[in-house]
């Protein structure tokens, strides 16, 4: 009883979903005593439903983040895992299957309303008591009751995407990922050049063109039935990896990871013509506006931001409905930037 109560409190002293985790499966594998105890990301892929590992611990090993740094797999077809994919089909509470061996694989979906992505899989060589279960499911219900409270506060209440507060987290995640990955320069190395087709992070910020208008003609239930939508389209349009914020009115940010300049632009054209294509009730065609930047760990956050704010600024100013590149639009001397300090620049 005391373990348990110290794991109860471990897991809700955090505030953070990678801890979370850690959390549950080190309590799920000391309780059960389980050979090997994961957490694994339900992600749907046009239609496909795709398991990718995020946290794991074996017996006799602390437990750890898996290393989701290979962006371009969605995971594992479902389909390998059949227990698993019936028991999402049907909205099942969980599924326990045994294999050859004898050795037994408990799955454990955590359901959030009719929706499910993310599920716990426990390995067991023995068949899982009573108890066993009485005491998973108890933990599972305080992981999910938490989780739930976690994913609430990150949330835009009207569109659902996340929030700004969130942003400051993810951005930082982001930079500190990019200053592993930025180019050195080694003694007697020549200087390495930037490739126009090498992977980075970017940042995008969306803006819904003349959204007052929207709001003063047609009132702002349809105003905001019209950033609803938006955010349905930004969700279908980017990526399972890429973040989607809703920065406060009528603006959104995009993190995109790992995708070169080429695909970046792709993927930010694709959503601005899907939502110039889209006919939305009562109010009709609706167009964005789009500067976006590459994230660079040498810049402070609010110099990237601002960047990418001043792509913006020049697409809402020569005609709305385009997708501007901040340092193509340096290059071709269409903005200037002047340094003041080491903190702040100047347009």
């Amino acid at each position: 009883m005391d373990s348990l109560l110290k794991h109860m409190v471990d897991m809700t002293g955090h505030r953070d979903h990678t801890m979370l985790d850690i959390s549950v499966i080190s309590a799920v594998q000391e309780l059960a005593r389980a050979d090997q105890v994961r957490v694994l990301t339900l992600a749907t892929v046009r239609g496909k439903i795709f398991v990718r590992p995020r946290a794991i611990i074996a017996s006799g090993e602390p437990a750890r983040m898996v290393d989701t740094s290979d962006q371009h797999s969605p995971g594992d077809s479902i389909d390998i895992y059949p227990a698993l994919a019936q028991c999402i089909d049907r909205h099942e509470s969980g599924a326990d299957v045994a294999n050859e061996a004898g050795e037994h694989t408990l799955w454990l979906p955590i359901w959030l309303g009719d929706k499910a992505d993310t599920c716990l899989e426990i390995v067991n060589p023995t068949p899982y008591t009573k108890e066993t279960i009485h005491v998973i499911g108890g933990i599972v219900s305080v992981y999910r009751n938490f989780q739930n409270l976690l994913d609430y506060s990150e949330r835009d209440s009207l569109t659902g995407l996340l929030n700004r507060k969130t942003f400051d987290d993810q951005l930082s995640k982001m930079l500190a990922a990019s200053t592993e990955q930025e180019s050195v320069t080694l003694p007697g190395e020549q200087e390495r050049r930037v490739h126009t087709d090498e992977e980075k992070q970017w940042l995008a910020v969306v803006d819904v063109d003349h959204f007052k208008h929207v709001n003063d003609r047609f009132g702002h239930l349809y105003g905001d039935e019209v950033l609803i939508l938006i955010a349905n389209l930004l969700t279908s349009s980017f990526r399972a990896q890429d973040r989607v914020f809703r920065f406060g009115g009528e603006e959104f940010v995009v993190l995109l990871r790992s995708a070169t300049l080429d695909n970046a632009k792709k993927i930010i054209e694709r959503f601005r013509m899907n939502v110039a294509a889209h006919d939305f009730p009562q109010v009709g065609k609706v167009t964005v506006s789009v500067g976006f930047v590459s994230i660079s760990a040498l810049e402070a956050p609010v110099i990237i931001l601002g960047h990418a704010d001043q792509a913006l600024y020049y697409a809402k100013s020569h005609g709305r409905n385009l997708v501007c590149h901040y340092d193509e639009l340096v290059s071709g001397g269409l903005l200037q930037t002047i340094e003041s300090n080491d903190t702040a620049e100047f347009f």
